[in-house]
């Protein structure tokens, strides 16, 4: 099999590029330009496309033998990934930037060029594995519980999931990893994750987001509509959040009080008490499946609304051209424009961006 291996410049593509090796096929690792930047280099463990990590996954590549590319996505990046997180926040949205990255970057643009190049399948270091299930290929959690990222690949489709390869998905722990890596003379064995937003190396979202959104300040208002504070910029808020709201008047309760809502429309931010954050339904009409379709228009699922969340089990309907959930338990903190992935057991059923949130709380008179 000629198998592309994406190579971010971490271990864990690294390694997966190792083994897609030893597994006979015919590899080709390529690093992913996504920053016209190129003199960026790495602040601590962030970001992961660096210039630095450019040049790690080419040690890694000239170590395993196999041919190496860089190929310029910068120009898709942006218009796919960084244009999409700007207009999603300025309607008052939190988006996923890893999911579109994944959906739109590295399983359609990577994908697609690919295919045109004669490969097989895209070998990346993901930790999920793929079954060869009893109507087609599954998607599933990866063996390691503490390191499954089914979730934000749960944008992928059937022919998407045809053409990849995750080498990585039985392996028990992450520790094994990087002990095989150090064992092969990888120079990454022991290199930080990365974590946080890629494109925002310095982890400063709020002050990025000004840069590029502007501020305006606004009010703070409770549920009732009585303003309580004000401030500079709604996009700097999401639903959850508690510190950094100075709040001019206290509850009447004295509890604090955390976002429940962004309207950016009137540049209004929406706080109340903790509990007011627990959600009884979420709906969306932009969903998408991995593998095969629901048999049927009702069914029971467990849904998880963060990369690192518990799933919670659920009841899923489809009508009209969108899905609603509704929760056994309550969701906490959901915001419009998290994903919901829909699981059935270990299997990534699909995914939906969430539009429409339904409090179970009842807002008082």
């Amino acid at each position: 099999m000629r198998v592309l291996a994406a190579m971010s410049g971490g271990v864990d593509s690294a390694v997966a590029a190792a083994r897609a090796v030893d597994a006979g096929h015919e590899v080709v690792g390529v690093h992913l330009a996504l920053s016209r930047a190129g003199g960026t280099l790495r602040t601590g463990s962030r970001g992961c496309c660096t210039i630095e990590d450019a040049m790690d996954a080419r040690r890694a590549a000239d170590l395993l033998g196999i041919p190496f590319y860089v190929w310029d996505f910068s120009e898709r990046f942006r218009e796919d990934v960084i244009d999409d997180f700007i207009s999603e926040y300025r309607a008052g949205r939190t988006p996923n930037p890893c999911m579109r990255c994944n959906e739109k970057i590295k399983f359609a643009a990577l994908l697609e060029r690919a295919i045109e190049l004669g490969f097989d399948a895209v070998c990346t270091g993901h930790y999920a594995s793929l079954v060869d299930g009893p109507q087609g290929l599954e998607l599933h959690r990866a063996s390691d519980a503490a390191k499954d990222q089914s979730y934000v690949l749960g944008v992928l489709d059937a022919q998407q999931l045809a053409h990849t390869y995750f080498p990585l998905g039985d392996t028990p722990s992450k520790a094994l990893v990087r002990a095989e890596a150090a064992e092969r003379g990888l120079t990454v064995a022991q290199k930080p994750d990365s974590h946080d937003i890629c494109f925002i190396p310095d982890g400063d979202t709020k002050g990025w987001l000004a840069e590029k959104v502007g501020t305006a300040s606004g009010d703070i208002v409770d549920r009732s509509g009585t303003v309580v504070g004000a401030h500079e910029g709604a996009h700097s808020y999401t639903v959850g959040q508690r510190r950094g709201l100075a709040l001019g008047v206290p509850a009447a309760d004295g509890k604090p009080r955390f976002v429940l809502e962004v309207r950016p429309v009137t540049n209004t931010v929406v706080v109340g008490p903790k509990e007011a954050l627990a959600i009884g339904e979420i709906a969306g009409s932009r969903f998408t499946w991995a593998g095969r379709a629901p048999e049927q228009a009702a069914f029971d699922c467990e849904v998880q609304i963060r990369a690192h969340a518990d799933p919670v089990p659920a009841r899923a309907t489809l009508a009209d051209g969108t899905i609603t959930v509704v929760p056994a338990e309550p969701f906490e903190g959901v915001a419009p424009g998290q994903t919901a992935v829909i699981y059935d057991g270990t299997r990534v059923m699909g995914q939906f961006t969430i539009d429409h949130t339904v409090s179970a709380v009842p807002q008082p008179a």
